[in-house]
């Protein structure tokens, strides 16, 4: 069964997320992802909140740009989350924009070594080891968490670039995948990520998460042109899905059937009812997908 979420955007302003946390449980939305991008919001208080105003909803982190953590801090963070709320966090992290890293004086020369480093510590500590590394970027001297999560959480890599798919392979326990992703892209990542595995030799389950950008209602086919002009995927075929729940669902199953084991929609910037959408979502989508 695909697994259906929906993008809180961070364009909205954070006190517009309780409404939105709370309308997503009450309708019965599997997950609700958050972003951390610069210099809009931060990725973990935001998660908290939303996990501390609902009941079951699940909460993705998608993504955590490691340039500007550290490996024992996420870790932290994220153990201290995962003993609050057992079983609703979706962690992901990633290398981050490299302007916006560039902006804050994280920038690295390698942001794929920094990644895999920081993959590796960070699922380490979060499954339960003492961990002394002395890596390129990551160096940690005998540091354990005190109050590791009760289960080793899946870790999850965002990527788009070949050696970062590979990396997610080999490193991560699943990836996410923007929606700047097609369903033949998904096909390509699905490829590059089991190369990936295999050198690894890993044989472990690999969850691919793919946003969707989608919009529904009046203007909805207005909204996503708008949303798409002048990005890389403005010429890509079936990029994004505008119309009723039908529309969307064939949309998300058209991923799931490229590879995708959760598909998360992702509301144009404009998206005039936030709460109506992650309804929408839930209340009409979610019984047509399979």
């Amino acid at each position: 069964m695909t697994t259906l979420g929906a993008v809180f955007r961070p364009q909205l302003p954070p006190e517009r997320l309780r409404g939105m946390a709370r309308a997503a449980d009450a309708a019965g939305l599997e997950e609700l992802w958050l972003w951390e991008d610069c210099f809009l919001e931060s990725g973990m208080a935001t998660a908290a909140a939303a996990l501390a105003w609902t009941e079951r909803l699940r909460v993705g982190i998608g993504l955590l740009p490691v340039p500007l953590r550290n490996a024992a801090l996420t870790s932290m963070e994220a153990a201290t989350l995962l003993r609050l709320f057992p079983g609703r966090i979706a962690l992901a992290l990633g290398h981050g924009v490299q302007d916006w890293m560039g902006q804050v004086g994280a920038r690295v020369e390698s942001p794929v070594t920094l990644l895999r480093e920081h993959l590796l510590a960070t699922r380490a500590l979060l499954g339960g080891e003492r961990l002394t590394v002395q890596g390129r970027y990551v160096k940690l001297e005998g540091v354990a968490l005190d109050w590791p999560p009760p289960a080793a959480p899946p870790v999850l890599a965002g990527a788009l670039g070949p050696k970062s798919l590979r990396l997610s392979g080999e490193a991560a326990d699943g990836t996410l995948l923007d929606a700047s992703v097609s369903a033949d892209g998904v096909r390509r990542a699905r490829q590059l990520i089991d190369e990936g595995r295999a050198a690894a030799g890993r044989t472990d389950s690999h969850t691919v998460v793919v946003y969707l950008h989608a919009a529904t209602g009046p203007g909805a086919a207005d909204r996503l042109r708008g949303e798409l002009a002048g990005s890389p995927g403005e010429s890509v075929p079936e990029l994004g899905v505008a119309g009723d729940a039908g529309a969307v669902a064939k949309a998300v199953q058209r991923l799931a059937e490229a590879g995708a084991d959760t598909v998360v929609l992702q509301p144009t910037a404009d998206e005039p009812d936030p709460e109506g959408f992650v309804r929408f979502v839930a209340e009409e989508v979610r019984p047509l997908v399979p």
